[in-house]
């Protein structure tokens, strides 16, 4: 109920966001048209509706997870200058060659949707307004990124209720708009200086938007100090979680090899929470009752490692062990168990071994099959993989940790649950366990199978006393030269000395709830502990992005290059292509060092830092 009231003032402060305060007028201006006295109403709701299908648009299909922001902006911002050309020229439409003559699809309906007092074109301006204010409220992005997969149901009823907020207020500035154009004598008149006036500001206001300067004048308001409701929103968020899991760090300060990563929302633990998650991960082998009974995957997004077939765990009840394994390919700490999961499979699947992969995405580019199916084949899975990206199966174990083990015997109970690294030979004895129980019960014989395979496999020691640090604004709280939980295009500038354990940014970068992109000059400065650095980044040119890569002020390449991580060439330079967790740094012995990343271009998309 809280989440649901914060959802409906979220809608109404929406309003006066510095990103939206540009485009007021455009409601304002398109009510006080005299195109019809519906024109509010239609406008309005167009824009709702917009938001709405906006919104499952993003959720539901994964082809348009790759698809640039700037897209959008391009359209609304189009549209707009489309409709400001026709209230400055209002007999566009029948005077320009060939324009009257549109007669199929969309022309039709746009070009009949410019005219004046057109049903269609109040509905296509309101629309293209839908993408614009959608990406101004962090309440937005909550119910976006973290409530929709959560729960369909609540993600809709929080949606809506948001969008009701919004609605009723640029209703009702809509209305005023109209009311105060009534009272003014000759604005009917199409070829009035009133309708020619706001042709002008709508073709200039469509140029700002496509070009970026909106986003500048936006950014031009926050540093002014006026109108940041955003912070009223944070405040509102930090006292309402509307899903039971806390981004934290990758708890560094767990025992060696305990490692955990914790599912996404926008507010940080508190210290109590992170001391009762560290007692957790100081005790995360357990059973579990038995006779728990397991639960079955839900609404899959897709499968890999299986030509394409779908399969249930109910498929192996009474005939496998189980082992599902939640996972998601860019974790640091899910690509350490990576070596232990695959050699169990290996050693044990003719034993009755089988082992099913959840993936559920953390980043948004995680959720495209493709590249969970290229990062499976890099990592040398073979095993089932289900694409979890609705985070359904996930919900269904109650599970908040990246990555989880859970082994199911032969009778379908839950009798083991791991979170987190580490406990590999306790896992790998349990195993045998269920599999000698299997042998007997189906009347089978089991093989010897030596030692466990868990002790060949050398240790990773996790050493780092600097946190998972996020760049997107949803979850940046590590921020040491900018304001946390602010989106938009912004410039930045180093100080002299970096604070430990704090995010820096020089140059401009675009800054949006789950990245950051480098725009111009753009670098990175981090003050880290540890012996490893890991990056996780994507790139928007085909072709990929190269960045420099400094440590302790010296690029490392040539007598340098000690201390390069994996992804580093001899050049000191990574190079950004596919979406995954790039390795920067990896020192002989940890220790504290300053990081710099100087971007070549303005492709490259920075995620998160962890550190090992």
């Amino acid at each position: 109920m809280t989440f649901l009231l914060i959802s409906f003032i979220a809608g109404v402060l929406t309003v006066l966001a510095p990103c939206i305060l540009p485009l007021l007028p455009v409601v304002v201006g398109s009510s006080a048209s005299g195109r019809s006295k519906a024109t509010p109403y239609i406008i309005v709701a167009s824009l709702g509706v917009s938001i709405i299908l906006f919104t499952f648009l993003l959720k539901v299909s994964s082809l348009f997870i790759t698809v640039p922001p700037e897209v959008w902006t391009y359209i609304s911002g189009g549209i707009l200058v489309l409709f400001g050309i026709t209230l400055v020229f209002p007999n566009l439409w029948d005077t320009v060659p060939g324009m009257n003559k549109l007669s199929i699809g969309s022309n039709k309906v746009l070009g009949k949707g410019f005219k004046k007092k057109s049903f269609w074109g109040d509905v296509i301006v309101g629309a293209a307004l839908g993408p614009i204010f959608s990406a101004c409220s962090p309440t937005y992005f909550v119910i976006l990124a973290s409530v929709l997969p959560a729960s369909f149901f609540l993600g809709t009823v929080y949606l809506l209720t948001y969008t009701i907020g919004l609605s009723l207020v640029l209703l009702l500035i809509a209305i005023l708009g109209e009311r105060f154009a009534n009272r003014l004598t000759g604005l009917s008149n199409p070829d009035s200086w009133f309708k020619r006036g706001l042709g002008v500001f709508f073709v200039l206001l469509g140029i700002l938007i496509i070009s970026g300067y909106e986003k500048k004048l936006e950014v031009g308001i926050l540093n002014a100090g006026f109108f940041d409701i955003t912070k009223i929103e944070q405040k509102l968020l930090e006292k309402a979680d509307p899903v039971s899991p806390v981004e934290n760090s990758n708890e560094n300060s767990f025992e060696q090899n305990e490692n955990a990563t914790t599912s996404a929302t926008t507010t940080t633990a508190t210290t109590s929470e992170q001391s009762s998650i560290t007692n957790i991960a100081k005790n995360i082998v357990k059973k579990i009752a038995p006779k728990n009974p397991y639960k079955e995957i839900v609404n899959p997004s897709g499968f890999v490692n299986t030509n394409d077939q779908p399969i249930k765990i109910a498929d192996y009840v009474g005939k496998k062990v189980i082992l599902l394994d939640i996972l998601t390919y860019s974790c640091i700490n899910c690509q350490r168990t990576f070596p232990y999961v695959t050699a169990w499979y290996d050693k044990y699947k003719d034993d009755g071994l089988i082992v099913i992969g959840i993936h559920t995405p953390e980043f948004a580019f995680e959720k495209d099959k493709k590249n969970v199916e290229e990062a499976m084949a890099r990592f040398g899975i073979t095993f089932p993989v289900v694409l979890d990206n609705d985070y359904g199966t996930w919900n269904a174990y109650g599970n908040r940790y990246w990555p989880r083990k859970y082994l199911i015997d032969i009778n379908g109970s839950i009798v083991y649950d791991h979170i987190g690294e580490g406990g590999y030979e306790e896992t790998e004895q349990k195993i045998r366990e269920l599999l000698a129980e299997r042998s007997q019960v189906l009347g089978e014989q089991m093989k010897d199978n030596g030692a466990l395979a868990a002790t060949a496999i050398p240790k990773v020691a996790v050493t780092s006393q600097s946190p998972e640090t996020y760049l997107g604004s949803a979850r940046n709280q590590n921020f040491g030269n900018g304001q946390s939980g602010k989106s938009g295009e912004q410039t930045f500038t180093f100080p002299s000395t970096f604070e430990p354990n704090k995010l820096y940014l020089d140059g401009t970068w675009n800054i949006v709830p789950e990245s950051a992109t480098g725009v111009e000059d753009a670098k990175v400065g981090y003050r880290y502990k540890a012996s490893d650095v890991y990056l996780v980044m994507s790139s928007l040119a085909s072709a990929g992005t190269d960045i420099e890569v400094w440590q302790d002020g010296k690029l490392l390449t040539g007598s340098n290059a000690a201390g390069a991580g994996a992804d580093v060439n001899a050049s000191g330079i990574v190079h950004v292509k596919e979406s995954r967790l790039y390795t920067l740094i990896h020192n002989a012995a940890p220790g504290e060092h300053v990081l710099e990343l100087r971007v070549k271009g303005s492709d490259a998309v920075l995620y998160a830092f962890t550190f090992g």
